[in-house]
């Protein structure tokens, strides 16, 4: 996952680094950056038949290689596609970001949880028990209305990425949006404009929303101490955990989620309690401890927390996946950040955090008025037999999903980002390689990953897919396992297969991925009333996006780490945050595949990188 790397030092120059960004939220940070590009279509499908040639037969390779020139001949059907994409990049604002989000997540009929929704774990806080947590919970509240202060004043600095401005649209879609399900496929509410916002966030304890204003009558934000006095309000009105845990309803599959979503709101009570909960500016999960085994385990046991909420009887309750940002704020002094990825992206995601971080570093100096607030609004629910039904439905089949899900969280310590930068080698490239090397040992094949890459230095820009394994990625593989290969050849092979997979990323840094333009092709064909074109019906095509390894690199200044799922049940999800000095690694697994397993993934890949490091320096 390539992103933009948010300095440690960013948020104390804040103010200074802004690029002539003077005017309001209403102006697009776009205006910064070019349109995304449409690659050429030789190059898209050329660059498609390479990443075939590590995954496919010789003679399975030569038919595809036979459908694909047929597609991109001269005057065919891919020419005419590709015509078609750049007449729509041509009239729309990005040509492939809006298909992307109903593609990949609208449309999508998986839960949330685990299989979309990804959540980043911070360092533990140093305190234990409630009245910390609401310390620590108030300060958080107060640093992100002070981070959307900045960005409704248009105070926000541009983001650069390899000297390039980034596109600063999504800020603004962080806060009062939410999820709405479908029957066929959800769609996007967002409750915030410019001038006009929702002042009020929901804060969620004992499986009990609340509604809590955080704005003076003035406009003024509420200090830290006003806002932990309604902090204190709200524990004092929900002891009792006998009450239904109606957030579980947004755990469920997206089309049982959506007919029971038209059966709570056809009371009012419950409309009301909904939207008020939809228009939020955000949430806070106030959890309960996590259960903690022994040190090893915590940090999965903590991740695991902030992904899901640990089961019906842990904290799962006190979540609403369709939410776009939900704080989460453990008694043990836990926390993290769960996000749903329709709207948001861990760029924006990293520098929210890092504002927090920051924040949380000073005192409040602003003193609370003494005025007298109204008591936080508690949201209640008529719950009637169909609901009730659906609620216990939804915490089954989430239980299932939690216990199916294995997450392995570790530290990697014998070096960090410092080594391959020493060897002039990327970090994330030399992760990748060593990921692949990892996957060969447990299952003794490489296979189709997806690395995924930031496309904001384009207007509207999401994301793409870094493609791996490459030809030279399996050369070294080949080499590495065996005994006659002399330790030179190895170094060699090493260097050219993260040399290559480099060379990718700045491809896919320039607009010329792949993935993207394919999706592209074929919702064209669709949009112009044509068959699926054969080349997306091959198998090849979908063997090669059955992604087994799905990672992602999400850089940020403290020892974080981001988690969520496999993409497909016989895969891995593996989330990394390279430091100077060490590496955190979040590794996941299905249970119910008998091939995958997180811990034996992480201890090969812990084992490989030693080895790495030792091909690169030998000890003797």
């Amino acid at each position: 996952m390539i992103y933009c790397k948010i300095h440690p030092g960013a948020c104390r120059t804040w103010l200074t680094r802004v690029r002539n960004v003077t005017s309001r939220q209403e102006r697009s940070f776009s205006t910064f950056v070019g349109p995304q590009p449409v690659p050429p279509l030789g190059q898209t499908l050329q660059g498609y038949l390479r990443g075939l040639e590590p995954l496919l037969p010789p003679d399975e390779l030569n038919h595809t290689h036979r459908m694909v020139q047929d597609f991109g001949r001269p005057g065919g059907l891919g020419a005419q596609l590709q015509r078609g994409l750049e007449r729509r990049a041509r009239h729309t604002k990005n040509w492939i970001s809006d298909w992307w989000v109903q593609w990949a997540y609208l449309e999508s009929r998986l839960p949330l949880p685990v299989h979309s929704n990804p959540a980043i774990s911070l360092p533990r806080r140093d305190y234990n028990g409630w009245r910390s947590q609401l310390l620590f919970a108030s300060k958080l509240i107060a640093a992100v209305l002070d981070f959307k202060a900045k960005m409704d004043n248009g105070q926000l600095p541009v983001e650069y990425m390899r000297g390039m401005p980034l596109c600063m649209d999504l800020y603004p879609l962080l806060f009062s949006s939410c999820r709405i399900p479908g029957p066929k496929h959800d769609y996007i509410a967002h409750h915030g404009t410019p001038r006009r916002s929702p002042t009020h966030i929901t804060v969620v304890r004992n499986y009990q929303f609340f509604q809590l204003d955080v704005y003076n009558s003035d406009g003024s934000r509420l200090t830290e101490s006003q806002i932990h006095g309604q902090l204190l309000r709200i524990r004092s009105q929900s002891w009792k955990t006998d009450k239904e845990p109606m957030g579980i309803l947004t755990s469920e599959h997206r089309h049982t989620w959506g007919q029971a979503y038209n059966r709570l709101l056809g009371d009012k009570l419950n409309q009301e309690s909904v939207w008020a909960i939809e228009k939020g500016l955000f949430s806070l999960c106030l959890d309960s401890p996590v259960m903690r085994i022994s040190d090893e385990k915590y940090a999965s046991r903590k991740a695991a927390q902030v992904l899901h909420g640990g089961g019906t009887f842990s904290n799962s309750g006190n979540r609403w996946f369709d939410k776009t940002l939900q704080f989460v704020v453990g008694e043990d002094g836990s926390w993290g950040l769960l996000y749903e990825q329709a709207t948001a992206e861990g760029p924006p995601i990293a520098t929210l955090l890092d504002y927090i971080l920051h924040y949380c570093e000073h005192p409040d100096p602003k003193r609370a008025p003494l005025v007298p607030l109204p008591m936080p609004k508690k949201l209640y629910f008529h719950i009637d037999r169909e609901i009730k039904r659906d609620i216990e439905h939804a915490k089954q089949n989430l239980d299932i999903l939690i216990n199916d899900l294995d997450v392995n969280v570790f530290n990697f310590k014998r070096f960090g980002k410092d080594l391959p930068k020493q060897q002039n080698l990327s970090p994330n490239s030399f992760i990748q390689v060593a990921l692949q090397l990892a996957y060969y040992r447990v299952h003794n094949e490489v296979c189709p990953t997806c690395d995924i890459a930031s496309q904001r230095m384009f207007r509207k820009g999401r994301t793409e897919y870094i493609r791996s394994p490459t030809s030279q990625t399996l050369r070294f593989i080949l080499a590495f396992v065996d005994p006659s290969a002399s330790r030179e050849a190895k170094v060699q092979l090493f260097r050219e297969a993260v040399e290559a997979y480099s060379a990718l990323t700045s491809q896919v840094l320039k607009g010329h991925g792949i993935d993207r333009h394919l999706l592209g092709l074929k919702l064209q064909a669709i949009e112009e009333g044509w068959s699926v074109p054969k080349i997306f019906m091959d198998t090849a095509y979908g063997l090669a996006t059955h992604w087994k390894l799905r990672t992602g690199q999400v850089p940020a200044s403290t020892d974080s780490v981001m988690c969520f799922g496999p993409l497909v049940p016989d895969g891995y999800a593996v989330c990394y945050n390279p430091q100077s000095d060490h590496v955190h690694f979040s590794i996941t697994a299905f249970n119910c595949c008998e091939e995958t397993n997180a811990e034996k993934l992480g201890v090969a890949l812990k084992d490989t990188l030693c080895q790495l490091q030792e091909l690169l320096h030998p000890t003797v």
